[in-house]
């Protein structure tokens, strides 16, 4: 247990207006002030003009309980004179104990009055907090001037280094470093390094330095060519990075998706899986992120989709209704037919569900130019459409329109396209579309390996991480 022992009524006045030192401890730090009061009845001292970790409180007095001190040190006394009224002792047990008090220790003698005992008790947060006490009754801000000459007198009152009187003499140090020398003994050593690694792999030159990118591991080699198809489309693509896609005709095309409809993979589920991966890539070129966002409520993208009754319109159609449940305004152009396929005719159910609207004639149509145009009015076999009245009328209306123009899963360039892409989404492995297609993406529709490996093509997926990816022109 620790004390702090203050001394008698009749000897506390001689402390008036001695600079002292308080350390409260690492929770409030250390005052340092001129003693303005010592309360012997409450085991109180008060500071004037107080200072706390050196920098000037903004209050006039602070007041100290005998509890909450850990160590006084008396800094100065008035008048020279060694007064021992204020004896402190923190106990054997502490680590600043120096067997006498801390008077007695600056002035050379003993105490001469019994000091009284007051035990310290453990501090806890709530008491802490309310440690030091200012009085609003002191007087005003200022002063201090002896205390804060003590402090600059300790803190600037060392001689100066005289070794900075002297200038640095550059010239003299620059001449002990012999640059020739020693690029001289670097271009050797790297010279005997060449001639090792050369004499261990004749014939092949190891180079003295690599690029940030280059890797020192030798790795095996890369295949680029990674699928292999039993009939060429006639066009070839690559990957941004750098795998081969070869384009397959319709007919294969259609063998792997009846393949893939065999083992599980039906038409419902391709056309979900379709439409999520067109919608992704139409939510990407509307502006993503930053044009879908709940600050922009009052600028929401509008989009037109232009479908046909067949299966490529049930894509379409499939790809609207995530775009409007993504907050996308859409407007879905279907004719009216008498007879519609049941996948067509559940995908409307499911539209017509999200609030998108729906037209059948090409005048219900908005005039002014929409964010984008998703085109499904093309289709692989039936290309009698293309000479039906709705079908001109929908494909110049998209061609007027100033909008960008998506094509889901169009035909081969040997089919006439009505409609001028600027970006074609493919599904599975691509078909040798034409120049009309615009950027050619390809998207994975969920064909496992071995179902590509029934109709036989060796096939490994060139999607990475990703679900719709750009191919280019071989």
């Amino acid at each position: 247990m620790q004390y702090i022992l203050i001394g008698r009524d009749s000897m506390s006045a001689d402390w008036l207006g001695s600079l002292v030192s308080i350390n409260c401890g690492a929770t409030l730090g250390v005052y340092q002030g001129e003693v303005s009061s010592v309360d012997q009845a409450s085991q109180t001292i008060s500071l004037r003009q107080p200072f706390h970790n050196g920098i000037k409180c903004p209050v006039p007095e602070v007041t100290f309980s005998a509890m909450d001190i850990k160590e006084l040190k008396i800094l100065e006394i008035p008048n020279g004179v060694c007064n021992q009224g204020v004896p402190v002792d923190l106990g054997p047990g502490s680590s600043g104990y120096s067997g006498r008090s801390t008077a007695a220790a600056g002035c050379g003698g003993p105490s001469s009055n019994a000091p009284m005992a007051v035990p310290r008790k453990a501090s806890t947060n709530s008491r802490a907090l309310n440690q030091a006490t200012p009085k609003k009754n002191g007087i005003k801000n200022g002063g201090g001037g002896g205390l804060m000459k003590m402090k600059d007198d300790e803190c600037f009152g060392d001689g100066m280094d005289k070794g900075l009187d002297t200038d640095f003499d550059f010239e003299g140090n620059l001449a002990l470093f012999d640059k020739a020398a020693v690029f001289s003994e670097i271009d050797t050593s790297e010279r005997r390094g060449n001639g090792a690694r050369s004499r261990g792999t004749p014939g092949e030159r190891t180079p003295s330095r690599y690029r940030h990118d280059e890797n020192i591991l030798e790795a095996k080699p890369i295949v680029y060519r990674q699928i292999t198809v039993p009939q060429q489309g006639g066009k070839e693509y690559c990957t941004d990075s750098g795998l081969v896609v070869p384009s397959i005709p319709y007919e294969l095309h259609k063998r792997l998706l009846l393949a893939a409809e065999r083992h599980g993979l039906t038409l419902e589920r391709r056309l979900e899986m379709t439409g999520v991966c067109a919608s992704q890539m139409a939510l990407t070129l509307l502006g993503g992120p930053n044009r879908l966002t709940p600050k922009n409520v009052h600028q929401r993208p509008a989009v037109a989709l232009l479908c046909g009754p067949h299966v490529q319109g049930a894509q379409g159609i499939s790809c609207g209704r995530h775009l409007a449940n993504h907050e996308v305004e859409v407007i879905l152009f279907l004719p009216n037919f008498v007879k519609m396929l049941e996948s067509l005719t559940n995908e409307l159910t499911l539209f017509s569900k999200t609030g998108g609207k729906q037209v059948s004639s090409v005048k219900d149509l908005p005039d002014s130019p929409v964010d984008l145009v998703i085109n499904c009015l093309d289709c692989h076999e039936n290309t009698f459409l293309r000479d039906q009245p709705w079908y001109r009328a929908a494909a110049d209306w998209a061609n007027q329109n100033r909008a960008p123009v998506l094509s889901i899963d169009p035909p081969v360039s040997g089919q006439e396209q009505a409609v001028e892409a600027k970006w074609s989404l493919s599904l599975g492995l691509p078909l040798p579309l034409a120049e009309s297609a615009g950027r050619v993406y390809l998207c994975d529709i969920g064909i496992p390996r071995q179902v590509f490996q029934e109709v036989g093509v060796n096939y490994h997926s060139p999607f990475g991480c990703k679900f719709v990816i750009p191919l280019h022109s071989a």
